[in-house]
């Protein structure tokens, strides 16, 4: 039997939290959906995180409208498995993520003053330590506890660099940050001039530390170096895509021309 579509008069909300138990109603849901789990949801958890940053990459605001919705249905989905699985519902989710931000807001919702962004930035990272050890129920073994390990692998470095530098391990101007992108490349160029057959274990291993250093150069720079690799990773489609559209107008195919027609092209879309 088919089931009532949740009515307009009710909040957005309320009828998303709506919809969402009827699709999991073992009577009448949808199969696919009363199948789902946390484990089969997370990797479209993580796909819609990245679409809502794409919107906003593009400046796309009706995109951005919809990505956040598509957002919002997945932590709507944990959410109702949650519930369904009797651990947590929506409500708890909400008012445990008001909780933290009131506590993390003591300037806020406190008498506790900062001087600027930095001061409250520190303040903001002393707070979070301080619930991490209420979490664990111990103190913290090390500085870099807490670092989730899933995160991209240029974030997870920016995070492990600031929590290194809250401690002094850092240095304090650009120069000696140049200078170590350099050694790491000299080194990464020693495993790769070997005559013999290149040690590739070793060669991941330099390469990494180069690609370290550059997101470290990146961190001093305050930049994102995520979001400095999808401005390159744009800027590399849209020319290749002009070298594509340059060759198809002079009726040739890109397989044919060879590497020096291209770069020729490719220069001309620069």
């Amino acid at each position: 039997m088919s089931k009532n579509i949740p009515p307009l008069t009710d909040r957005g909300i309320d009828r998303l939290i709506q919809l969402m138990a009827d699709l999991r109603d073992p009577n009448g849901g949808c199969p696919w959906d009363i199948e789902q789990t946390f484990q089969t949801i997370a990797p479209y958890t993580i796909e819609e995180a990245y679409e809502v940053a794409d919107a906003i990459e593009k400046n796309d605001h009706n995109s951005l409208k919809d990505e956040l919705g598509d957002l919002l249905l997945q932590v709507v989905y944990h959410a109702r498995i949650a519930e369904d699985n009797k651990l947590f519902d929506f409500e708890d989710i909400a008012q445990a993520i008001t909780e933290k931000m009131v506590n993390r807001h003591p300037h806020v919702y406190g008498d506790v003053s900062h001087n600027n962004v930095a001061e409250q930035a520190l303040a903001w990272e002393d707070l979070k330590a301080k619930e991490r050890v209420i979490k664990q129920g111990k103190e913290e073994e090390s500085i870099l506890d807490g670092i989730t390990v899933g995160l991209p692998a240029a974030t997870r470095a920016v995070k492990l660099q600031k929590r290194a530098a809250r401690v002094g391990f850092d240095w304090p101007d650009l120069s000696p940050v140049i200078d170590k992108i350099h050694e790491e490349i000299e080194e990464l160029k020693e495993v790769l001039d070997q005559k013999k057959s290149i040690d590739m274990d070793r060669a991941e291993d330099e390469l990494g530390d180069v690609l370290f250093s550059v997101v470290n150069l990146a961190r001093h720079l305050d930049l994102d170096p995520e979001q400095a690799l999808r401005r390159t990773n744009q800027k590399f489609e849209k020319r290749f895509r002009g070298v594509e559209t340059a060759l198809k107008k002079k009726e040739q195919q890109i397989e044919d021309v060879g590497l020096e027609t291209m770069e020729k092209l490719w220069n001309e879309q620069k």
